[in-house]
C-alpha cells in the first residue's frame, strides 16, 4: 500500500504530518479531481467517486479548508472500493490559490501539493511580461518551482524567440525557460524528459495558450478537449473547466487548469519579494521609513528608475500587485472576522434555545 501511495506523490513530508488518530480509522488517498460537490480519489490504483462526510462539510469555517485537486485526505472506501467518504484533509505542502473572481473577497483554490508549475505564454499577441510576473508571484508565494514555457514557437523566427527568452530571464533569472510548439515533437520530447516520477506538475496560463494541447501531446493522445484558434483574436478558446490530476507513464503527475482572466492575490508578500527580488532591498534604502515611493526626495526606488537600473513598468506592476494584495488581505481578514462572529452568534442562539 505504501509503495502505491508513494507512486502518486506520498512523500516523507506528508508521512511526518499524519494524524495518528485519523490514520487508525481511515485510509490515505489523494484527490484526483473536483466537480462542484463531488470528487474522485485514489489510493494508487483505480480512481473512485467520493463525497464529503457531513462533519467535514459543516464543521469547516471556510471553503479553503475543503479538499481540492492534489490534496491528500483521510477516507473510508466502501462496496469493494467503488465509493468513498472523505473525513479530513492533510496539511498542504504547497497550495495554488487566487482571489475569487469578481467582488467576492475569498480564496479560490486551484490545486494543492504541486512541485513544479509550468507557466505557459504563447509567442504571439498573448505574450505579456507583466502577466507573467503575476503568475510568478502566485507560484513563488506557494513555494512552487516555476518553469516558463513559451508556446507556438513555430510562429516566430529563432532570433526573436531568443530576444523574448532574454526578456523573461531578466524578470525571472533563476527560472528554466523553454520554447516549444505542439507541431514540433522534438520540443515536446524535451518537456516530457524533464518530468520526474512521483512529482506533481501543473499547467498555468491564460485561455488559448495551448495548455490542453500540450497535455494531449505529453499524454500521447487527444484525451482532453481543445478548440480551434480564433482568427479574430489570434488565440485559442478556453476549454478546461475543472482541474484533474493526470498520471503519466513516466510516473509523473500533471494538472491542467482553466485559463485565468483574473489573477488577483489575497496575500502575496513572500511571492512579491521573491518575484521582484531587486525591489525589496531598495525600499530599505529610502531616506524616510514611510516613503510612498512616488515623489519623495531620497527615494531609492525613484533614483534606481531614473538611473535606468530599475524598469518603471516592472516597478509599477509591483506596486499594483502589492496594493491589490494588501487591500484584498484586509478585506478578507474583515470578512473572516464577520463570519466567525456570525458563527458564534448562531451557536449562542442555539445553545440558549436548548436551555
Amino acid at each position: 500500500m505504501m509503495s502505491e501511495l508513494k507512486s502518486i506523490g506520498y512523500s516523507e513530508w506528508f508521512a511526518s504530518r499524519v494524524d495518528d488518530q485519523k490514520l487508525a480509522t481511515h485510509a490515505v488517498a489523494r484527490v484526483m479531481s473536483v466537480h462542484k460537490d463531488s470528487f474522485t480519489v485514489t489510493k494508487g490504483g483505480d480512481e473512485v467517486f467520493a463525497e464529503l462526510s457531513g462533519n467535514l462539510l459543516y464543521s469547516t469555517d471556510s471553503a479553503s479548508e475543503l479538499p481540492t485537486t492534489g490534496d491528500w485526505v483521510y477516507a473510508d472506501f466502501y462496496d469493494d472500493d467503488t465509493h468513498a467518504i472523505i473525513y479530513g484533509v492533510f496539511p498542504r505542502k504547497t497550495l495554488l490559490k487566487r482571489k475569487a473572481v469578481g467582488k467576492l473577497v475569498d480564496y479560490q483554490l486551484i490545486a494543492a501539493n504541486i512541485d513544479v508549475a509550468f507557466i505557459i505564454q504563447s509567442l504571439n499577441d498573448n505574450f505579456n511580461l507583466r502577466r507573467l510576473e503575476r503568475y510568478l508571484v502566485m507560484a513563488n508565494e506557494a513555494g512552487i518551482e516555476p518553469v516558463i514555457l513559451l508556446s507556438k514557437c513555430d510562429l516566430m523566427p529563432e532570433d526573436e524567440i531568443s530576444d523574448i527568452k532574454n526578456k523573461v530571464l531578466a524578470v525571472a533569472p533563476n527560472a528554466t525557460v523553454m520554447a516549444f510548439s505542439n507541431l514540433n515533437q522534438a520540443s515536446i520530447d524535451s518537456i516530457i524528459q524533464s518530468l520526474k516520477s512521483e512529482l506533481t506538475y501543473c499547467l498555468l496560463g491564460s485561455s488559448g495558450v495551448g495548455k490542453t494541447t500540450l497535455l494531449n501531446s505529453i499524454v500521447g493522445k487527444d484525451e482532453f478537449e481543445t478548440k480551434a484558434v480564433s482568427k479574430i483574436q489570434s488565440k485559442g478558446r478556453h476549454t478546461t473547466t475543472s482541474r484533474q490530476l493526470v498520471r503519466l507513464e513516466s510516473g509523473a503527475m500533471i494538472i491542467d487548469t482553466p485559463g485565468m482572466r483574473e489573477l488577483g492575490s489575497v496575500s502575496a508578500d513572500e511571492g512579491l519579494d521573491e518575484t521582484f527580488s531587486e525591489i525589496a532591498p531598495l525600499s530599505q534604502q529610502c531616506k524616510f521609513a514611510n516613503c510612498s515611493h512616488s515623489n519623495e526626495k531620497g527615494c531609492a526606488m525613484l533614483v534606481a528608475i531614473n538611473a535606468g537600473e530599475l524598469s518603471e513598468e516592472r516597478y509599477q506592476n509591483y506596486l499594483k500587485i502589492k496594493r491589490e494584495s494588501d487591500f484584498n488581505q484586509m478585506s478578507y481578514s474583515e470578512k473572516r472576522k464577520k463570519d466567525k462572529d456570525f458563527g458564534k452568534l448562531i451557536k449562542s442562539t442555539l445553545k440558549n434555545k436548548q436551555r
